[in-house]
């Protein structure tokens, strides 16, 4: 019988499975079904963009007389206010109830009464309470005999000089975008494939498949091409999401086809691969150890609990303070990087040694991984019956 090179003999397992897995009906309706939950999350967030600060004011009685401020006044603090004539108080609060208008304003500038269906809009109660206070300043500046059109020119002048450390980031809302998306686009694909992983070890092990497999490969270099074959085929579908996501959200204008984009995609394929291989060969060795796939959870829900733990974290801690403390040393932790760390890259907000240390963290624990995991492997998966012992597996 010929030899095959360990090269070779890992490249035949990685091309049966990508062989395996790309065809199968799974993966093409898996990659449906995510494409259809990105689309979706992204005309939401379009539809969020679009009525975010829009309030549409009905007006009636002597409060018509301030449809022009209002809008003004409006769009001086960032809002889009339209303003509707309204009949009467009946009519308007018809209107309130069934939600064609936000609110029914009536009574006199100096003096406004609101009505809205549930609790008022601050920003829009904000500049509502600022006509009023206007109107009767005004009042009380005729009193005294002054301009009150001169007054508030003069107030006008005054301002405040500021200055800044760091100039602000026009792209801030975008990257926060892209981190939550690339957070989640990453948790999935990790618990996804990892469990797979588990599961083929699983299944071949069952199956009596791996006796047939180690007579012609060792164990490592089966272990090896399931997880290379797995991993390309998880590339493969988040490279899909990705690209399709960016054209996606393109158009929708969520965020714009960017440097910063691109940038945020390829560090979260090459976090993708990292994470992987980590949890993958960890996923695998698990999985040697049971012989039923009724038993594979109960052996990688630590590895999940983790990976859920990132997710939750992540999603925490970069959304409130991606350059804190905490966040930073928890991204470094490399069973937590895979997912906080290319967020934070994606926020802008990791530093290039950061990065760099992470991504070096990261191998470290892949070979220490790799080398443990080869073990049990190696030690577990022809020994068929109830579920081994950690601590067999490690002696051999």
């Amino acid at each position: 019988m010929k030899t095959i090179t360990s090269r070779r003999a890992v490249w035949l397992v990685t091309k049966r499975e990508l062989n395996t897995r790309l065809r199968t009906r799974s993966f093409v309706v898996g990659t449906a079904v995510m494409l259809v939950l990105l689309v979706g999350y992204l005309l939401l967030q379009m539809s969020l963009a679009s009525t975010s600060g829009k309030s549409t004011v009905g007006l009636t009685g002597q409060a018509t007389g301030i449809a022009e401020q209002l809008r003004t006044a409006g769009t001086q603090s960032g809002q889009q206010i339209e303003t509707v004539t309204i009949a009467g108080p009946a009519e308007g609060r018809a209107k309130v109830d069934n939600g064609d208008i936000d609110a029914l304003l009536s009574g006199t500038a100096a003096d406004l009464t609101v009505l809205s269906k549930s609790e008022l809009d601050s920003k829009l109660l904000l500049v509502l309470n600022g006509i009023s206070r206007q109107e009767v300043l005004n009042a009380q500046l005729s009193e005294a005999g002054l301009d009150p059109a001169q007054v508030a020119r003069t107030v006008s002048a005054a301002h405040v000089t500021t200055e800044t450390i760091k100039p602000a980031d026009a792209e801030s809302g975008q990257r926060q975008v892209l981190a939550l998306v690339i957070g989640m686009l990453l948790y999935i694909g990790l618990i996804t494939y990892g469990t797979l992983v588990a599961q083929g070890v699983v299944e071949e092990k069952s199956s009596r498949v791996v006796e047939i497999l180690l007579s012609t490969v060792r164990p490592w270099q089966l272990l090896l091409g399931k997880v290379i074959g797995l991993g390309l085929v998880g590339l493969t579908q988040l490279a899909i999401l990705g690209g399709v996501g960016l054209v996606a959200a393109s158009l929708t204008g969520v965020l714009t086809i960017s440097g910063v984009a691109v940038s945020a995609l390829l560090w979260g394929l090459l976090w993708f691969l990292l994470g992987f291989f980590l949890y993958a060969t960890i996923y695998g060795a698990l999985g040697s150890l049971v012989s039923r796939q009724e038993d594979t959870q109960a052996v990688v829900g630590p590895v999940n609990i983790v990976l859920i733990l990132a997710f939750v974290a992540g999603f925490s801690l970069v959304g409130q303070s991606p350059d804190g403390s905490v966040t930073k040393i928890v991204s470094l932790i490399p069973l937590m990087s895979p997912i906080l760390m290319p967020a934070r890259i994606a926020t802008g907000s990791a530093a290039g040694w950061e990065i760099g240390l992470s991504v070096l963290l990261t191998l470290a624990t892949i070979a220490a991984v790799t080398w443990i995991g080869g073990r049990i492997y190696q030690n577990s998966v022809l020994r068929i019956g109830s579920r081994i012992k950690l601590a067999d597996a490690l002696r051999g």
